[in-house]
């Protein structure tokens, strides 16, 4: 594994600026470009830690603040520990943040980042590969629909709503879709559930996507993020091999 450098950016966008964190390998070479789309709680520690895990596979990371419209990283006061049973107040202080993030809003700001991406010195030319986590899973799959030649494989992991019957829905993406999907759903999860689940699959299939959709048994929506209440080690690890994977299959 590669020793890691990382450092605050600011990326330009059509309504002003996101923060992110980006993070590369120290050798000082080039490396294809990775962005990763954060879960419900936002751009925190334990974000920036998995960034650099990819980022020592050889990789250079961008973990974007999504919600940069309604101030910097952290948006919301988070406790170290996340636990929503106990703290039910934050999940009420983020939900609106969410709701905000319209599909549109979403796809306008991916452009942003890939962009920034592109352009950066230490990002190998070419095509990146792009993974989200709780909301960011809907923001992988439809920025992969949006930018089918900029992105050439896409991850979700305990992915939310990614199925629904409204018009806007990130399923309907797949005819669009060019790159490699990974789905890892987790099992006890209200905000997928199997109808949900079923129909993402028939529509990646109907439009002919390389993809691959595995639930997790036992996995709580949220497995992968260690700062929380739904953290699974076993269901984590599992997450790490899927995507270490895609990405060696990518590049």
């Amino acid at each position: 594994m590669n020793a890691v450098q990382g450092e605050a950016v600011e990326i330009p966008t059509g309504d002003g600026t996101a923060d992110a964190y980006l993070v590369r390998p120290s050798d000082g070479a080039a490396h294809p470009g990775v962005l990763l789309y954060q879960d419900a709680f936002g751009l925190r520690p334990h974000l920036r830690s998995m960034a650099d895990r990819i980022a020592a596979a050889g990789h250079t990371v961008l973990v974007p603040n999504v919600f940069y419209r309604h101030g910097r990283a952290p948006v919301v006061e988070l406790p170290e520990f996340i636990d929503l049973s106990e703290r039910p107040d934050v999940f009420a202080r983020v939900a609106p943040l969410i709701q905000s993030h319209t599909p549109a809003l979403a796809r306008r700001d991916a452009g942003a980042y890939l962009d920034f991406l592109a352009g950066h010195p230490l990002v190998a030319e070419g095509p990146v590969a792009v993974t989200g986590y709780c909301m960011g899973a809907r923001l992988s799959l439809l920025t992969a629909g949006a930018y089918p030649d900029r992105v050439a494989a896409a991850a979700g992991f305990h992915g939310g709503r990614l199925a629904t019957d409204t018009p806007d829905s990130p399923h309907l993406v797949a005819g669009q879709v060019a790159g490699e999907l990974y789905f890892g759903h987790a099992d006890q999860d209200p905000s997928l559930p199997p109808e949900q689940i079923e129909r993402l699959e028939t529509a990646l299939s109907a439009a002919g996507v390389r993809h691959r959709c595995e639930v997790y048994p036992g996995a709580r929506h949220g497995f992968t993020q260690a700062d929380t209440d739904a953290y699974d080690r076993e269901a984590d690890e599992r997450h790490w091999s899927a995507l270490l994977d895609l990405l060696r299959r990518t590049f």
